[in-house]
């Protein structure tokens, strides 16, 4: 980790009520080989969200808070897939290539994983969706999560909205957000939405 990648990450959070402190956590959402360049359903510019959320990742190791990374974790014969007659293509089955996390993206080994649509009958956009993280959350005392990665219009949208309705306060990290978008506003429509829904957006300008 260069110290210029952290000092760009903390320079959006230079207010005194966005520093992470005791009751904060990382959320990391579904930043796995599948959804970046190359990947069977890749997020167009997804690799771009590793730069910054390596620069939260040192921020909150270093402080001793609790680092969550979500993944799609998916039956070989999921729902969600076109050959089911799902919406998507095959992406992020378990124990591929494709459902693991990149290298580039540096997780502490204490990082705790959110495995998420592992069920073949049952999709899940929100690492929140059928996972115990709310449990998890309060055991741990958590009120307030930080949250990147990708989809911004997708899993990223839903994590947040069920973390907001769930009770978290949420912050989310534009700088390491990008979106499918299948139409063109869909990730501007999804920041947009966040936001009037309660979480705070900060980042080095609104990246979808």
């Amino acid at each position: 980790m260069e110290s210029t990648e952290t000092e760009v990450a903390m320079s959006s959070l230079n207010d005194a009520d966005l520093s992470p402190q005791a009751g904060d956590a990382l959320l990391i959402v579904d930043v796995q080989n599948d959804f970046l360049p190359g990947g069977r359903l890749a997020v167009r510019h997804g690799d771009e969200v590793i730069a910054p959320l390596n620069g939260y990742v040192e921020i909150f190791h270093r402080r001793g808070l609790p680092i969550f990374a979500s993944r799609d974790w998916h039956p070989a014969d999921h729902i969600s897939f076109t050959a089911q007659g799902g919406p998507w293509p095959t992406h992020c089955v378990a124990h591929t290539h494709g459902a693991e996390f990149p290298a580039e993206l540096l997780l502490p080994a204490e990082t705790e994983i959110v495995s998420k649509a592992t069920r073949i009958d049952r999709d899940a956009y929100s690492a929140f969706q059928g996972t115990r993280l709310v449990e998890t959350l309060h055991g741990r005392a958590i009120v307030r999560l930080f949250i990147g990665g990708l989809a911004t219009d997708y899993c990223v949208r839903a994590t947040v909205e069920d973390a907001l309705g769930n009770g978290f306060g949420v912050v989310l990290l534009t700088d390491a957000v990008r979106a499918v978008n299948l139409h063109p506003c869909d990730g501007e429509e999804a920041l947009h939405a966040m936001d009037e829904e309660g979480a705070v957006l900060v980042g080095h300008g609104v990246a979808s």
